[in-house]
């Protein structure tokens, strides 16, 4: 019993390092959003020639950034839920608390697994709309060129957007979704089998400020 825990907790380790990796990546994005805002900003009111397509690029970004964090939201355990039961719990009878603790985390785990399901077969079908590696029901074939092929997959690919002034596919964001939510359900399994390491952190409206 104990070498498995010992497995797992290897594990464990690489599975946060990714989490963490993501958040660093989510935390870039935020950055460019906020130039790119600064940037529509000043090229609105100096030289009033706005940012074209900012609306679009801040909806991309605000998926990109949510899912790229949440793993490492839930492995802090800053994921925002109320536990004021659980707190009155874990307050009375901490091993009471932490398996009501660890029941939760399971059926978060569960909950995860279901977006990941969902959210799965659209990815693909996004995926596959380009025609990176087939050939299309209309256009050229492929020819090997990996550039090449690329570009003009690109072009093809399901995407959101408004035509003329900026569009980007959806299998980027689709990805990202799968990945955070995949991440996040692995992350409640680990809270579940070994416990939360991070202890009682969740926020909650009390702690938060949030009226």
């Amino acid at each position: 019993m104990k070498m498995i825990v010992t497995g797992l907790r290897k594990i464990e380790s690489w599975v946060v390092t990714v989490a963490i990796i993501a958040n660093v990546s989510g935390a870039f994005v935020l950055l460019a959003l906020v130039a790119i805002m600064n940037v529509d900003v000043v090229s609105r009111n100096i030289f009033n020639a706005p940012f074209r397509g900012v609306v679009e690029v801040v909806i991309f970004s605000l998926a990109l950034i949510v899912f790229l964090q949440l793993p490492d939201v839930v492995r802090t355990g800053r994921l925002t839920r109320s536990d004021g039961f659980l707190g009155l719990v874990r307050s009375r009878s901490p091993r009471l608390g932490g398996v009501l603790a660890r029941i939760l985390d399971g059926i978060a785990c569960i909950f995860m697994c279901l977006i990941v399901w969902t959210v799965w077969p659209e990815f693909t079908e996004s995926f596959e709309s380009c025609h990176f590696f087939s050939q299309p029901d209309f256009g050229p074939a492929p020819t090997g060129n990996i550039w090449a092929d690329f570009k003009t997959g690109l072009a093809r690919c399901d995407y959101f957007g408004t035509p003329g002034i900026l569009q980007a596919p959806w299998w980027p964001v689709r990805l990202v979704i799968a990945f955070g939510c995949a991440w996040a359900a692995i992350l409640f399994f680990f809270k579940t089998a070994l416990g939360d390491s991070q202890g009682p952190h969740h926020v909650t409206a009390q702690s938060s400020g949030e009226v």
